[in-house]
């Protein structure tokens, strides 16, 4: 079967149509046809796919059976997006100067009608909407990380509320700094805590170390997210830094909401279903992954992560680094676990290393090929 040629940007639409009259297996994904100036009265689409489109009755009264189109909905967001969430899209309408707008931003209405419509909506409209949008944010990832080498992908999971005054956070934001320096897409769930001190660091990479206890100085006095000035503090930050230098990654869900997502993330694949998600972290983060403190939904990924590296899903092992020695033996004795099982041969490949120092962890994750 023919694989469609995917038109995601007015500019491309217009070359092509510009270009050609007789369309033939392409896929247009959010294009307003009436935007492109191009006289399309002669023009025929046939076995071409139409998302999201804005489509002149001159040519969609010429479609014939091979084509599928499939209309805007009436939602509070995009079914069909073409590149992934900004924080600048993601928090359209926040002013950061007034936070009694974060309850009419883009990203609370979106919360909202998913609430009101049913975390597990039994309206088809609804679930077609939701897996179509994330089908495209999921899309628009990919096109984003092939311009990536896989092992240079890495994830920082740890849990949501790992407060910024904590020294942990700090180190966080320090090793995801240095490795985005040194070439390594950052990525993490989005949310708060230590996904937040990911993207922190990676925001803050080209600048000198000290600027990360800038930043702290402006957030810390708003270490969790049930604080009211939380996001504020962050676009505080944002503003002092308005362009980054570096790109980093989050894969937040709408199933957590109640959880603002992190702004300190370039580029954001925001979606509905949370298993879409966690699969994903963990696919992509083919680079390793660095464990920080957490608690049931960090186990959860450890566990995850090491049966794919058991079984060597994508061809290969990638490491799995521990920070916090006491916390990974004792507290949550996850690693014990593991380092036993390996031992006993009921897992194998594992990459397995745990450190109290951020620098070592940074050079297990560099030191491998």
């Amino acid at each position: 079967m023919r694989k469609h040629i995917e038109i995601e940007n007015i500019a491309d639409a217009k070359r092509l149509l510009e270009e050609k009259s007789y369309i033939d297996g392409y896929a247009f994904q959010a294009i307003d046809f009436t935007l492109t100036q191009v006289d399309l009265s002669e023009h025929l689409f046939v076995n071409s796919i139409f998302l999201g489109c804005v489509i002149p009755t001159s040519i969609s009264q010429k479609f014939d059976n091979t084509n599928i189109v499939i209309n805007k909905f009436n939602l509070p967001y995009r079914v069909f997006i073409p590149k992934m969430y900004s924080f600048e899209s993601l928090y359209n309408g926040y002013d950061y100067t007034d936070e009694t707008t974060f309850a009419t931003c883009f990203d609370s209405k979106v919360y909202k009608h998913y609430i009101d419509s049913g975390k597990r909506s039994d309206d088809i409209a609804e679930t077609l909407s939701r897996t179509l949008h994330d089908h495209s944010v999921l899309d628009a990832m990919y096109d984003y990380l092939a311009k990536w080498n896989p092992k240079d992908i890495v994830a920082i999971m740890g849990g949501h509320a790992l407060g910024r005054d904590c020294p942990e956070y700090r180190d966080i934001a320090l090793i995801s700094k240095h490795l985005t320096e040194k070439g390594k897409l950052m990525v993490s769930g989005g949310g708060p805590g230590a996904m937040e001190a990911t993207h922190l660091g990676a925001y803050l990479a080209g600048y000198d170390d000290s600027v990360i206890d800038t930043a702290l100085q402006i957030i810390s006095p708003y270490p969790s997210y049930k604080d009211k000035m939380w996001l504020s503090s962050a676009f505080k930050v944002l503003s002092m830094f308005p362009n980054p230098k570096y790109e980093s990654l989050s894969i937040p869900t709408w199933l957590y909401g109640h959880e603002p997502s992190t702004p300190f993330a370039t580029h954001i694949a925001k979606l509905f279903e949370n298993a879409l998600r966690e699969d994903g972290l963990l696919t992509i983060a083919a680079g390793g992954v660095i464990y920080s403190l957490g608690s049931a939904g960090t186990m959860q990924e450890i566990f995850q992560d090491a049966v794919q590296n058991h079984y060597l899903t994508f061809g290969y092992a990638s490491p799995m680094a521990f920070l916090g020695v006491k916390y990974w033996k004792e507290t949550l004795p996850a690693y014990t676990l593991l380092e036993s099982m390996t031992k006993t041969g009921r897992y194998k490949n594992l990459l397995l290393s745990i450190s109290d120092n951020s620098k070592e962890v940074e050079d297990v994750i560099l030191a491998f090929k």
